[in-house]
């Protein structure tokens, strides 16, 4: 069987893939915001000329050390006001409680080198609606799409989790389930690195209230941390904007970026 090529992409003329390579968008822009990172650091004299572009996305130490101090250079973030943070510690009470754990199960739907997201995606959102229809219901539909469907393990066990904290989860599955207060089928796929999830909580125990100023350090931190990516993506838009691209964009609003 003749394998198929697929296109390949480039920021000022330099390859992000080969012909050989089965990458899905994120990954792609996951690329090229570091191709644009690295080409900005050897224009403004941080990288040799010389340095190799990327390697199956791998770059060179030198090209890491380089964007690191570019963007220490060109991101000024400013120290969050001791108003702003009790303004946002008073808005996400949740999120600042010590202790809060989740009793979970999921459907996971694995993304794999060579997957067809959108054919994935779909029997995700269809997995989603038919639980979503049977929540509450006599029939566990939600244990029988984990066993018949889920990639992961627990899907022997109708994809029960046990009690979970958010240290016991990737970042991004956490941000979905802590801090919240839904119960049953959340009504939206989670996406982690593994994969799509359709999950549901079983189970929420909230744990302790924090004083303001036992977690004023932590507030302070996450304020930093959103003007950070912020600022990292108006400055990739700006590269961007300023780049020859071809094949890939970066105009969607909640693309990944960089990690």
């Amino acid at each position: 069987m003749t394998q198929m090529n697929t296109p390949v992409a480039r920021i000022n003329g330099i390859a992000l893939n080969t012909s050989q390579e089965q990458l899905d968008e994120d990954a792609l822009r996951q690329r090229a915001c570091t191709e644009l990172l690295r080409q900005a650091a050897q224009r403004d004299g941080l990288l040799e000329p010389t340095d190799p572009p990327a390697v199956e996305g791998a770059i060179s130490e030198a090209a890491a050390q380089a964007i690191e101090r570019w963007l220490d250079r060109e991101l000024a973030i400013p120290e969050p006001s001791d108003e702003a943070c009790r303004r946002h510690f008073a808005a996400h009470p949740a999120r600042w409680r010590t202790g809060e754990r989740v009793r979970a199960r999921h459907v996971l739907f694995a993304v794999t080198p060579g997957s067809d997201v959108v054919a994935l995606r779909n029997r995700a959102e269809a997995c989603l609606l038919d639980v979503r229809c049977h929540d509450g219901s006599a029939s566990d539909s939600f244990g029988r799409a984990a066993r018949e469907l889920s990639n992961c393990p627990s899907g022997e066990h109708g994809g029960e989790l046990g009690w979970l904290s958010a240290a016991d989860c990737a970042p991004e599955f956490a941000r979905e389930l802590f801090g919240q207060v839904e119960v049953g089928v959340l009504p939206r796929l989670v996406h982690s690195r593994f994969g799509l999830h359709v999950v549901e909580v079983l189970e929420r125990d909230p744990g302790a209230a924090q004083s303001y100023e036992a977690v004023h350090g932590a507030v302070s931190m996450a304020l930093r941390q959103q003007s950070y990516v912020t600022a990292l993506r108006q400055c990739l838009q700006l590269l961007a904007g300023a780049a020859t691209m071809e094949g890939v964009s970066l105009d969607t609003a909640d693309s990944p970026l960089v990690q």
